[in-house]
């Protein structure tokens, strides 16, 4: 993504996981670990939403960790419908960011997966942002968020979304009085929106 792009591998209790980390030029704000669409159907963590994500919080000012899920590209085992995935990206946490300011962001499954993972860290540890986009609502149970940390998570769904429909989300949402910031036009994938996908995401970041 640029110059400062280093490739890791770190552990999980399936084996190694691959991750790329990408670093700001400037003194890093905290790290943001990004979980990446669902894996049976092509998801990595080189996926275009993922990538999106990746740069908005380096633009502002942070530290990012993606990674790939179990059994996908270079990291060991095999799918465990998001329970697997889920103690993966706290093993990622775990070794990228033991200490120190912590983000999360997922796009599709890996929104989904990331909602677990702030469920299993929060309030234990503070959580700085929260993005969630093209959240997985129709297909699986996301966990809802602590109220407390409403005003420090983004949710980025697509108007016209045909993987994941927008009245799943709203469904997620409405019992928490959660927002959902909605993209008019917008698919799941968010083609030809992405560069405005990057600037709520900045937005967000930056407020």
């Amino acid at each position: 993504m640029n110059v400062h792009t280093e490739r890791l591998s770190l552990q999980g209790e399936a084996g190694v996981i691959e991750a790329l980390r990408d670093a700001p030029q400037e003194p890093s704000r905290g790290v943001a670990v990004l979980a990446h669409p669902h894996p049976l159907f092509g998801g990595t963590m080189d996926n275009k939403v993922v990538q999106t994500l990746a740069r908005a919080w380096v633009q502002c000012g942070w530290t990012v960790v993606r990674f790939n899920f179990r059994g996908v590209g270079a990291s060991a085992g095999t799918h465990d419908h998001g329970v697997g995935e889920a103690r993966d990206m706290l093993q990622v946490v775990a070794q990228v960011a033991p200490t120190g300011p912590l983000a999360l962001g997922g796009f599709s499954f890996g929104a989904f997966v990331t909602s677990h993972v702030v469920a299993a860290l929060y309030p234990a540890r503070e959580l700085h942002k929260v993005v969630l986009v093209g959240t997985a609502a129709q297909r699986f149970t996301v966990a809802p968020l602590d109220p407390e940390l409403h005003e420090r998570t983004l949710v980025v769904h697509g108007e016209a979304d045909d993987t994941v429909s927008l009245a799943s989300v709203m469904d997620w949402a409405r019992p928490q009085s959660l927002p959902v910031l909605v993209v008019p036009g917008g698919g799941h994938f968010f083609h030809g929106q992405l560069p405005l996908l990057r600037s709520l995401v900045a937005r967000h970041l930056r407020a």
